[in-house]
């Protein structure tokens, strides 16, 4: 088994002292051009790898950064992550993801470990949390929230999608096709995009004028297993005939339900969902969504992330739009 290459090992090698090494792979100038040159190709040639604590020790950001997500099965998340990931390699960025399955005890724990790592910020969907709220990261660790955001505890810069007007221009598009009876399934109001996203359909409601049935409003986790059950509860005879989503694993859950109807009642069912995975394109002939700019929402995290006076207080908002892919046919 070979011995880890350090500094000191370097320096034993090449016949200099540490302290020379050490300043020429923190590319220090006080360090001859060529001198540096050497060392940094001697160490590259034994497989030196710079340790993130001792970085750490010294004072410096350790260049680590931690995702917290849900999960990475559905499309939005998966392409978050990638794209921050790409993102994060081109900048000297490390990546660790973390899956909290909307646990804010599993959430605890990834914000735990990163700390044994000396992360220099974390990057998280907040997990529901009607009680108590979990650890929050220490001043060391900055934190930047996503899609979600907490009101209790320390201000955190958040990334948002601003979904409001085109959860109402859905509801009103569906309304201008002739339908009356149209239902909704979003996340409980233990988080604020749930609370949002359920205002924004009752003003869509309200605005275009129609009835509002209660009993066609669902709301729970933010999972699959919430999408699927309401939606094969509201998708029946004499229930909705169009259905608005709002939420991402929401979606693949209602979709799901949607998609067990028998073709003439998929025919006559308008189906909206949150999300623009590339398979809404041509199943079904095509779904209608909200769509969120993801790439967008990623690049704003990086430059926050490599902005060390960034306002912690700051909120970036990125307008969701509404794609209409649905057949023009009245109920």
């Amino acid at each position: 088994m070979s011995k880890r290459v350090t500094i000191k090992s370097i320096a034993k090698d090449l016949g200099i002292s540490h302290m020379t090494v050490s300043r020429a792979l923190s590319d220090h100038p006080n360090v001859h051009a060529e001198t540096r040159e050497a060392i940094q190709t001697r160490a590259r040639e034994l497989g030196y790898v710079k340790s993130a604590a001792a970085r750490a020790m010294r004072g410096e950001e350790t260049q680590i950064v931690g995702l917290l997500l849900p999960n990475i099965v559905n499309e939005f998340y998966a392409r978050f992550a990638n794209t921050l990931a790409k993102a994060c390699g081109e900048n000297g960025l490390h990546l660790i993801i973390h899956l909290t399955d909307d646990d804010p005890q599993a959430e605890a724990s990834a914000i735990a470990r990163l700390h044994e790592v000396q992360a220099m910020a974390a990057v998280m969907v907040p997990a529901p949390s009607p009680k108590a709220p979990p650890a929050r990261p220490s001043i060391a660790m900055r934190q930047v929230q996503l899609i979600r955001q907490r009101e209790d505890g320390e201000p955190a810069p958040a990334i948002l999608v601003d979904d409001q007007a085109a959860i109402v221009q859905a509801v009103q598009h569906l309304a201008r096709k002739g339908h009356e009876r149209i239902g909704y399934i979003g996340a409980h109001d233990h988080l604020s995009s749930g609370r949002n996203r359920l205002a924004a359909f009752r003003q869509g409601i309200c605005t275009a004028d129609l009835d509002e049935y209660p009993d066609l409003i669902c709301t729970g986790a933010p999972n699959f297993t919430t999408g699927r059950e309401q939606g094969r509860r509201i998708l029946r005879p004499s229930g909705a005939t169009a259905v608005i989503c709002g939420g991402f694993e929401i979606s693949n859950g209602a979709l799901n339900a949607f998609m067990d109807l028998a073709p003439a009642a998929r025919s006559e069912t308008a189906f909206v969902g949150y999300g623009d995975p590339s398979f809404y394109t041509w199943l079904n002939g095509g779904l209608s969504t909200i769509a969120v700019p993801v790439d967008r929402l990623a690049h704003q995290t990086l430059a926050i992330l490599k902005d060390k006076d960034h306002d912690a207080a700051a909120c970036h908002r990125f307008a969701a739009r509404f794609v209409d892919r649905g057949p023009a046919v009245q109920p």
